[in-house]
């Protein structure tokens, strides 16, 4: 499948782009392996290849070495020839498209004058139509032809085959053995029509092929697009510019220089102020730092309402202002905006490889030499035992379909042509990789990030769905409801100090509770437990009950408030000095609105649900009967190292585990998972922890990313199934000479389609 390049202007600088110009690719699979065969080299960050403008993009790794010379070696050593265009510019102009699609017309109209010469007129064996036909069909075979004749030399200089190899051999086969009975005088029938067919009809499926494959692109085009080339940048004030001279009195007159200057967005420095109008597109990330407005973020997280925007407000590059004057300044340019960490996204997810499809690539590599050797045999059974072949033909005609079998010398090579072009291995090399392409579009065009094809194919074995309870299934901004204070007046400026530091949620909302300081020494953070400090003589500790139980603090004289604030989905926090116990607050994060209907959909797609939380069980057992989460799959007091040992033991057991997390603390469970869900935002792409990242922080996301993946998982094994099948059927039809040349030409193109079309199925998948 083929790719958009994408263009330095929107995610990095041009030295970090080598474009090239490969010659002899002529289908999607071609475009695949070059595509392979230039993204394992070092320093290569991804490489896209364009079919249709007959170019390969490779982007390399910051401060890699840029080895142009490998790739061309790589390319090369893969059967294309390669070169490296003037400057790189991916802007270039295609490859003389108009000539190659005036040499498809003139095989199609030669291809259609010779079928009505023959089929129409009956002229298939008068002399001068036979020699108007040979006329005719070397011109297809010498301007049309010399793309599959070029591609077979070049893989068979480096000792391999692919398409190419087949459709040159069966036109060959085809004109071949009629120049030599027109030239003999051996008579009967020529097959110039055949061979013009074969040419011009797959000619014809794979210009159609490059047409609808570009469907499958749409998202990644849409995000290239997204970013604008200019934007509005707010000079220095005081910056003065000399704008002319009298020349009469040689005073110079000077005026301020223009507060907005448009400038290049590759010119944007971070710490730069841009000024954004209403219906401007965010040209990088940054920050507002004046004025109040909406802002579309549609296209990056999925979310069709605007998101409101003030001061100290983030921004992300492609977003859209709608309804008011901001000014932001520069946060992050080129490859650091959440922006070109999306488009990496995509383009990674678009060229990676599945593991089902190595069962596809293992037999294309053999099918060639197989079918070449299945060719060879059929035509010498027809040439040297007709008797025995129309035999075993007329026998099964009943069964299948009367046709008029080729006769004479003929046959021979006229089966041999038709098993060669039937068994073309195109389909099933395009079987796995269109679908992921139109998957990993349909995902992006959603919001959900899926990092490659391995990921989407994970996700759609999924059997379990654990999640994490803070930020996943509860708003991520919890608040103080209630508080105790059991010892000490100042327990609310203490644990306001001692939080203060820590970047947690929970903490976060303690350290509202009062502004006070107090010099605190020693302060640590126990991670998935809680933060400590020394306030002298004491060592004051700040978290979970159940850390501060370990830690020789009595808990009892605040069970009753402990057990009433858990009873309604509150996280308790207590407040320690040394074994005392000082305050307890009740720390409760809202569920989101539409948590509960999320299990329920993953639960009516059979998946297993659990929840994991460091909280107590009664805050845990609250939060999961507000959410229907069986209370035999909540599981409390879970230190983030613990919930990776806890998908181990799912794992053991036989489930294929997704965790769903925040991706801030849940690093190691997200890793060990089969697959890891982050629910994120855009500035938090990123991260690498997770396969699927969800730039919407709505959870309702999380069947829509395993139903996708189920669907994409479903359609690869319908595409791979239909490949299979249709060369499985094919070649024995062939070689019982029940199809010919003609019909095995356009089923070959018909098959590609189908595949395509099949997995751009996926562009309007509904959940």
């Amino acid at each position: 499948m083929e790719a958009s390049p994408i263009h330095p202007a929107h995610v990095s600088t041009a030295s970090d782009l080598t474009v090239l110009s490969v010659a002899g690719m002529t289908c999607s699979n071609c475009a695949r392996h070059v595509t392979d065969a230039i993204q394992g080299l070092p320093g290569v960050r991804s490489a896209s290849v364009s079919l249709e403008h007959k170019r390969a993009s490779v982007r390399w790794n910051s401060g890699a070495p840029r080895d142009v010379s490998a790739v061309i070696a790589a390319v090369q050593k893969a059967g294309y020839e390669v070169k490296a265009l003037p400057g790189g510019t991916e802007g270039a102009s295609p490859s003389n498209p108009g000539g190659w699609q005036m040499n498809l017309g003139l095989g199609l109209a030669v291809t259609a004058a010779l079928m009505i010469g023959e089929w129409v007129f009956g002229l298939a064996l008068t002399p001068w139509f036979q020699w108007l036909a040979f006329a005719l069909a070397s011109v297809v075979q010498i301007f049309c032809g010399a793309q599959f004749y070029r591609g077979a030399w070049r893989q068979l200089k480096v000792g391999s085959s692919n398409m190419d190899t087949l459709v040159a051999l069966g036109s060959t086969t085809a004109f071949g053995y009629s120049t030599w009975a027109l030239f003999s005088g051996a008579g009967g029938h020529v097959y110039f029509m055949e061979a013009a067919a074969i040419i011009s009809l797959i000619s014809a499926g794979h210009w159609l092929e490059a047409r609808v494959s570009e469907q499958a692109g749409g998202a990644l085009r849409s995000l290239l697009n997204l970013a604008p080339q200019t934007a509005r940048r707010i000079q220095n004030a005081a910056a003065v510019q000399i704008k002319s001279f009298e020349l009469r009195s040689f005073k110079a007159v000077a005026t301020a220089q223009t507060p907005e200057v448009e400038v290049p967005v590759s010119s944007l420095n971070i710490g730069d102020r841009i000024a954004l109008l209403p219906g401007d597109r965010v040209p990088v990330d940054g920050i507002v730092v004046e004025g109040d407005s909406a802002v579309d973020e549609a296209m990056l997280t999925g979310e069709s309402i605007p998101v409101d925007k003030k001061s100290g407000s983030e921004l992300f590059a492609g977003t859209v202002n709608l309804n008011g004057r901001l000014v932001m300044r520069v946060a992050a340019t080129g490859e650091a905006t959440a922006l070109a960490h999306i488009i990496a996204a995509v383009q990674r997810a678009q060229t990676s490889r599945a593991g089902i499809q190595r069962l596809g690539d293992r037999i294309s590599n053999v099918f060639v030499p197989i079918v070449g050797s299945l060719a060879v045999i059929a035509g010498l059974w027809w040439g040297l035992a007709p008797a025995s072949a129309h035999h075993v033909h007329d026998w099964l005609a009943p069964f299948l379909w009367h046709t008029h079998a080729p006769v004479g010398v003929a046959a021979g090579f006229i089966v041999a042509a038709a098993v060669l072009i039937v068994a073309c291995p195109c389909a099933m090399g395009l079987a796995t990789p269109a679908a992921i392409m139109a998957g990993a579009n349909t995902a992006a065009r959603r919001g959900i990030l899926i990092r490659d094809g391995v990921a989407l194919e994970k996700a759609g074995k999924v059997t379990a769905v654990i999640f994490d309870k803070t930020g996943t299934l509860t708003m991520g901004k919890p608040e103080v409801a209630g508080e105790l204070r059991i010892q000490n007046s100042e327990f609310r400026i203490l644990a306001a100090a001692l939080a203060r530091n820590s970047t947690h949620p929970i903490s976060q909302a303690i350290a509202k509770i009062s502004a006070e300081k107090i010099e605190l020494s020693n302060w640590k953070e126990i991670r998935g437990s809680g933060v400590s400090a020394v306030l002298p003589p004491s060592t004051l500790r700040l978290g979970s009950l159940h850390w501060l139980k370990e830690s020789g603090v009595a808990l009892e004289t605040g069970e009753k408030f402990i057990s009433e604030w858990s009873g309604q989905g509150a996280t308790i926090v207590g407040l320690g000095s040394d074994q005392m116990l000082l305050g307890l607050f009740a720390v409760r994060d809202a569920v989101k609105a539409n948590a509960k209907g999320v299990v329920e959909q993953l639960r009516r797609q059979g998946l297993n649900i659990y929840l994991l939380t460091g909280d107590n069980a009664l805050t845990a057992a609250g939060i999961a009967g507000q959410v229907g989460i069986a209370a035999e799959n909540v599981f409390a007091e879970v230190r983030p190292e613990q919930k990776a040992e806890f998908v181990k033991k799912l794992q053991v057991a036989g489930d294929r585990v997704a965790f769903v997390g925040d991706g801030i603390n849940d690093a190691p469970a997200l890793t060990q998972a089969d697959l890891g869900i982050a629910v994120s935002r855009a500035s938090d792409v990123a991260r690498e922890a997770a396969d699927i990242i969800l730039l919407k922080s709505e959870i309702e996301a999380v069947p829509e990313a395993l139903g996708l993946a189920r669907a994409t998982l479903r359609t690869i094994k319908q595409n791979l199934f239909w490949a299979f099948f249709y060369n499985a059927l094919g070649v024995p039809l062939a070689a019982l000479g029940f199809i010919s040349p003609i019909f095995c030409a356009a089923a070959m193109g018909v098959s590609d389609l189908v595949v395509i079309g099949n997995a751009l199925r996926l562009l309007r998948w509904r959940k």
